[in-house]
């Protein structure tokens, strides 16, 4: 009935990270004040090559494109 597509996106490498914090209380001391989670991807556009660093956490998200130590982005060749 439909057309399998091939996948424009595909995940390179990803790894899942946790995050906790602390806080002060009141009388000085610390408490746990929350925890969560984060997924940290490199994705690939199978079109173009260009390599993308995605962050998903708790209540954020975040897709910026990964560059190279010169600050060139990162592109695979095909």
């Amino acid at each position: 009935m439909f057309d399998k597509k091939e996948k424009r996106f595909i995940v390179k490498y990803e790894q899942n990270v946790g995050l906790c914090g602390n806080a002060k209380t009141a009388r000085g001391g610390s408490r746990y004040a929350n925890y969560s989670t984060t997924e940290i991807q490199i994705i690939v556009d199978t079109v173009t090559g260009v390599n993308y660093l995605n962050t998903i956490g708790t209540s954020t998200a975040g897709l910026t494109p990964l560059l190279d130590d010169k600050g060139n982005v990162v592109i695979d060749l095909h």
